[in-house]
C-alpha cells in the first residue's frame, strides 16, 4: 500500500492546484469517500491532499530505488574514490547530477505516466485508482527492463510466491528490491572497469617512487595530477555520463 501511496503522491501533486481552484478558496470540502456506479472507491479532494502530504515522505525512497537514480550516484561516487579526491566533487555537486541524469534517463517514462494517468485524472477522465494502475505500467516495464531474471527469481523464492505466472506480473514489493539489487551489482561493475586504469597509475607511480628510494613520500600525491590529467585528456565526464545514459539501453 506504501508503493500505492508514492504513486498517488506522484499523480496528484500537480492536481491539487487545481482541485482547489473552488469559488470560496479559503473552504474545504468534508472528507468524504464515494462509491461510483462501477463500484471504484473515489476519494474526496480534501482527502486526496491528506494522502498526498502524507505520501510526500516516500518520494526520496521513490527516487532512490524506483529510478536510475541508485547506478548513477554509485559510479559517480566510486569515480571520484578512483581519482583519489575526497571532497572533489562535492556531495551536493555529485548528487544534483545524478538528479538531473536522472531526470534525462526516465523523461520517457515519465512523459509516458503523464500522458497515459496524470493527464486522464487532472481531466477527470478516470478515477485516481485506474490512474495509479495505469501510472504503474510505464515504471514496471522501466524496472524490468534493467533487473535480471535471477534477481527477481530469488526474491520470489524468498516470498513464497507460487501464484504469480510472469516477471510482467510481479508485484511492486518483489520487482522493487530485485531491480535494487540489479543496480547494485551493474554500478559496481561499471565502477570496477572505471578503477582499472587509476590503479594502473597509482601502482607505476609506487613503483617508480620506491626504485628511487622515496619510501616517505605518498604515492598519491604524486599519482593525484596525472590521474586528473588522464581523466581530462580522454573527455572522461563525456564518457561516464555518455557510458550511465547508455546503460539503461535508451529508455
Amino acid at each position: 500500500m506504501a508503493l500505492h501511496r508514492i504513486l498517488m503522491a506522484c499523480l496528484l501533486v500537480l492536481a491539487a492546484p487545481l482541485a482547489l481552484g473552488a469559488d470560496n478558496p479559503l473552504s474545504l470540502p468534508a472528507i468524504t469517500l464515494s462509491t461510483n456506479a462501477e463500484g471504484q472507491q473515489e476519494y474526496s479532494v480534501s482527502l486526496q491532499i491528506l494522502l498526498i502530504m502524507t505520501a510526500l515522505s516516500f518520494i526520496p525512497a521513490f527516487v532512490m530505488l524506483m529510478t536510475s537514480f541508485t547506478r548513477i550516484i554509485i559510479v559517480f561516487s566510486i569515480l571520484r574514490q578512483a581519482l583519489g579526491l575526497q571532497q572533489t566533487p562535492s556531495n551536493q555537486i555529485l548528487i544534483g547530477l545524478a538528479l538531473f541524469l536522472t531526470m534525462f534517463v526516465m523523461a520517457p517514462v515519465f512523459d509516458q505516466v503523464n500522458r497515459d494517468a496524470l493527464q486522464p485524472y487532472l481531466n477527470e477522465q478516470m478515477p485516481a485508482q485506474e490512474a495509479i494502475t495505469k501510472a504503474e505500467v510505464p515504471i514496471k516495464n522501466f524496472m524490468l527492463a534493467q533487473t535480471r531474471a535471477s534477481d527477481l527469481e530469488l526474491f520470489m523464492r524468498l516470498s513464497k510466491r507460487t501464484d504469480i505466472p510472469s516477471p510482467d506480473a510481479a508485484p511492486l514489493t518483489i520487482l522493487v528490491p530485485a531491480f535494487v539489487t540489479s543496480e547494485l551489482k551493474t554500478a559496481f561493475q561499471i565502477g570496477f572497469m572505471i578503477f582499472i586504469p587509476f590503479l594502473i597509475i597509482d601502482l607505476v607511480v609506487a613503483s617508480v617512487l620506491m626504485a628511487m628510494g622515496m619510501m616517505m613520500l605518498s604515492p598519491l600525491i604524486i599519482s593525484l595530477p596525472f590521474k586528473i590529467m588522464l581523466f581530462v585528456l580522454v573527455d572522461g565526464w563525456a564518457l561516464i555520463i555518455g557510458t550511465l545514459a547508455g546503460s539503461f539501453g535508451g529508455v
